[in-house]
C-alpha cells in the first residue's frame, strides 16, 4: 500500500504525503514493556480517579455547589483529554508500525486542542468561582446560580472548539511533501509546522497568537482572581478563619499552577524556539502525569471529597 503518491504541479512531479511516523521515544527492547506497563496503568487510573470523581459528585447531594459541578466539569473533560492521546502513545511503544494518516493527524490534533483550550478557561472559571465563594460569600449563592454556571461550562468549550477550528484550518491548508517522520509521540503544531514544505508563517502567526489568548486571558483572570482572594483573606482576622478559607483554593490553585507551567513554554513561542527534546518531555508531564494527579490532588486536599469518597467505599 502506497501512502505517498506524485502529482504534477507547474510542469514537474511533486510527492504529496498522506500519512506520517510518529517517532515517539528512542527505547530498548528490555524497556519497551516496562515503558508499555507504565503508560497503560497511567491512562487507566487517569480514566479510573475522574470517573469515580464525577459517581461521586453526582451521587452526593452535598457536593452540588458550583465549585463540584466545575471539578466534574472537569474530571469529564480529562477523560476525553487523555484519551485522544495516551492509547495510541500506548500501542506505538510495542507496535512496529507507527504509521498514522493525514486525515487521522488532523482528527487527532483537532480534538488535542480542543480539549486543551477548553481547560485553560475552564480553569479560569473555577478561579473566578473561589473568588466569588471567598470575596463575595453573601451574594455567592445568587452570582452564581445554575443557570450562569451551564453558560460557563458552554462558553468553555465554544472557546476550545473556536480555536481549535481556527488553528486547523491554516494546519489544513499546509503541503508536506517528503518528510513523514514527526519527532513526537502524537500530533501536535509544532511538529507539523517543522516538517511542513510550503510557507507556514500564517499559519504560525495565527497559532501563537491564539495560544497567547488562550493562555495568557484565563492565566491573568486566575492570578487577578487570586489576588483578590488573597487580600480578602489576610482581612480575616482569626488564623483559624484564613486556613479554611485558602483551604477551599489550595486544591484548585495546585492543579492551575502544574497545568498553566508544564503548557506554558510548549505553546507560547515562536516556531524558531521549538526543541524536540525539551517539548516532548514537557508533554508527557501535561498529557500523562498532570492528568494522573489532578483527580488525587483534589481528593487529598479537599476535605468534603474525601468524606464522600469514605462514604462511598464504606456504603455508609
Amino acid at each position: 500500500k502506497r501512502f505517498i503518491f506524485l502529482y504534477r504541479m507547474g510542469g514537474r512531479n511533486e510527492t504529496k504525503v498522506t500519512y506520517f511516523i510518529l517517532l515517539g521515544f528512542p527505547t530498548t527492547a528490555q524497556l519497551q514493556l516496562p515503558l508499555f506497563s507504565a503508560l497503560l496503568l497511567a491512562y487507566l487510573l487517569t480514566v479510573l480517579e475522574n470517573f469515580l470523581i464525577i459517581v461521586i459528585i453526582r451521587n452526593h447531594p452535598s457536593l452540588h455547589k458550583p465549585m463540584y459541578f466545575f471539578l466534574g466539569s472537569l474530571s469529564f473533560l480529562e477523560i476525553w483529554y487523555v484519551s485522544v492521546i495516551e492509547p495510541r502513545m500506548v500501542i506505538d511503544v510495542l507496535s512496529p508500525d507507527k504509521h498514522i494518516s493525514l486525515q487521522g493527524c488532523l482528527a487527532q490534533l483537532y480534538f488535542f486542542v480542543t480539549f486543551v483550550c477548553t481547560e485553560y478557561t475552564l480553569l479560569a472559571v473555577m478561579a473566578f468561582d473561589r473568588f466569588v465563594a471567598i470575596c463575595k460569600p453573601l451574594r455567592y449563592p445568587l452570582i452564581m446560580s445554575h443557570r450562569l454556571c451551564a453558560q460557563l461550562i458552554a462558553a468553555c468549550w465554544v472557546c476550545g472548539l473556536a480555536t481549535s477550528s481556527i488553528k486547523l484550518s491554516f494546519i489544513a491548508r499546509l503541503s508536506f511533501c517528503a518528510e513523514v517522520k514527526i519527532n513526537h509521540y502524537f500530533c501536535d503544531i509544532s511538529p507539523l509546522l517543522n516538517i511542513s514544505c510550503s510557507d507556514s508563517s500564517s499559519a504560525e502567526l495565527v497559532d501563537f497568537i491564539l495560544a497567547l489568548l488562550v493562555i495568557m486571558v484565563p492565566l491573568c483572570t486566575v492570578v487577578a482572581s487570586y489576588l483578590c482572594i488573597v487580600v480578602t483573606v489576610l482581612k480575616i482576622p482569626s488564623s483559624q478563619g484564613r486556613q479554611k478559607a485558602f483551604s477551599t483554593c489550595s486544591s484548585h490553585l495546585t492543579v492551575v499552577i502544574l497545568f498553566y507551567s508544564t503548557t506554558l513554554f510548549t505553546y507560547a513561542h515562536p516556531k524558531l524556539m521549538y526543541t524536540y527534546r525539551a517539548n516532548k518531555l514537557l508533554s508527557v508531564l501535561y498529557t500523562v502525569v498532570v492528568p494522573l494527579l489532578n483527580p488525587l490532588i483534589y481528593c487529598l486536599r479537599n476535605k468534603e471529597v474525601r468524606l464522600a469518597l469514605r462514604k462511598t467505599f464504606t456504603c455508609r
